[in-house]
């Protein structure tokens, strides 16, 4: 295509440079969206069947034989009514320089760059976001899901599922040579999910699949709200998902590339699982009915509670008759300044992480943390009172009445908190 650009006459600038510019838009990149991660209920756009998401990072080994194969698989079933949008995380290896590259000989292909996001939950989003189908799918781009299953996931579609998942745990599924170790991970997280999600996770073999289908109109307009990998969690959790159907394939070991399965993954898949059983459950109906967030101070209880072992140990170190042996009042006052460091850190990145998000520069953390302190101080104060009335009128046990005081601040910490210390303020 760069060699007819040659044709036109010399003396045109102007032709030339439109022709030109014709050139590149065809390679483009795709926008990326900012804000909610919310699927829009349809687009302006031609619509398509399908549009499959490929998440990538650092797959420049894989990338150009994983577009070849699934272009084969619909370029021969469903020609013209599909779309691979392929979602890099800014890969240091240059996977999307590689795949926009392809955007020339794969016309059905579009690829995102995203320089200020990471993860790949929230990439497949974006990719949502942006794609045209009525069905939206994903797969990983390593080959570690076979495409050619996607045919039988298709078909599953085509006979009203409104969610096909390709499943490792029915007919036909497996995984090719795991270790002991990952068998046993993999299964205590899906136990795990059933304890903790029983009424979600129950409804599909998989939940920790990453391969699968779902209807535009069972997601539209709905937020969703992922931690790490496991976006099908959100999918079913969040979706209004009817009939789901199951596709059974073996999971294949890498032949390129580098595993990217870490700890934190299985951290992430618990984050995720209390997540959403705080803003799925009962809990969260009662809370918006009574107009207080119970998700919220139940986080802020178990950061609470990380504070708890934090105080306890520093009154121990100061305070105990075998240790420092300090009188208790000053030991309670350092113990309870260093639980407040750390509880104000937890909360930032976790409690209040709607709201930090939006708030990200260094002043307005430092002037978060100012708030967060005095309000906690006065809290220690009140901590320090009902410490001393009970340890010196009710119960002669330092631990015991110390857990009592903690616990008359909580409430007062939290509600106040709420109120003046994450509060969404000067945001451009």
């Amino acid at each position: 295509m760069r060699n007819d650009a040659k044709l036109l006459n010399p003396n045109d600038q102007n032709l030339n440079n439109i022709y030109m510019s014709m050139i590149d838009n065809t390679n483009s990149l795709l926008s990326v969206p900012t804000g909610s991660l919310a699927i829009p209920q349809d687009t302006c756009k031609t619509a398509l069947l399908l549009s499959l998401i490929i998440p990538t990072y650092q797959e420049s080994e894989n990338i150009q034989s994983i577009i070849k194969i699934l272009t084969q698989i619909f370029d021969d079933s469903i020609p013209g009514e599909y779309e691979l949008i392929v979602v890099d995380d800014d890969s240091p290896d240059d996977t999307w320089k590689l795949a926009q590259s392809l955007m020339p000989k794969y016309p059905q292909l579009q690829v995102m760059r995203r320089q200020s996001e990471r993860g790949l939950s929230s990439a497949v989003i974006r990719g949502w976001q942006m794609a045209r189908g009525d069905i939206l799918g994903v797969i990983d781009g390593d080959l570690q899901h076979p495409p050619h299953i996607i045919l039988r996931m298709l078909e599953a579609m085509k006979k009203n599922a409104d969610l096909v998942v390709a499943s490792r745990h029915v007919d036909g599924g497996g995984v090719s040579s795991w270790s002991f170790m990952r068998r046993f991970l993999s299964r205590g997280a899906q136990l795990l999910g059933l304890i903790i999600l029983p009424e979600i996770l129950g409804r599909v073999s998989d939940p920790m699949s990453g391969y699968f289908m779902v209807r535009r109109s069972c997601v539209a307009g709905t937020t969703l709200n992922p931690v790490g990998y496991k976006i099908l969690l959100e999918v079913v959790g969040r979706g209004n998902v009817g009939k789901i159907a199951e596709v059974g394939y073996v999971f294949c070991e890498r032949k390129q590339g580098a595993s990217k399965v870490t700890w934190k993954q299985y951290v992430d898949y618990i984050h995720h699982l209390l997540r959403l059983r705080l803003s799925t459950g009962r809990l969260e109906k009662f809370s918006q009915s009574m107009g207080f967030p119970i998700g919220r101070f139940l986080r802020f209880g178990v950061v609470g509670l990380s504070g708890v072992f934090v105080d306890m140990a520093v009154l121990y170190f100061l305070s105990d008759p075998t240790t420092l042996a300090l009188p208790l009042t000053r030991s309670k006052i350092i113990a309870g300044e260093v639980a407040i460091f750390n509880n104000f850190l937890w909360n930032d990145a976790w409690t209040f992480a709607d709201v930090s998000a939006q708030q990200r520069a260094w002043k307005q953390r430092f002037k978060r943390f100012v708030k967060f302190n005095l309000i906690c101080l006065a809290g220690l104060v009140l901590n320090v009172v009902v410490l001393n009335v009970v340890f010196n009128l009710i119960l002669a046990n330092r631990y015991i009445a110390n857990l009592i005081a903690i616990a008359v601040a909580t409430i007062w910490n939290f509600w106040v908190n709420l109120k003046l210390s994450w509060r969404v303020t000067q945001v451009k």
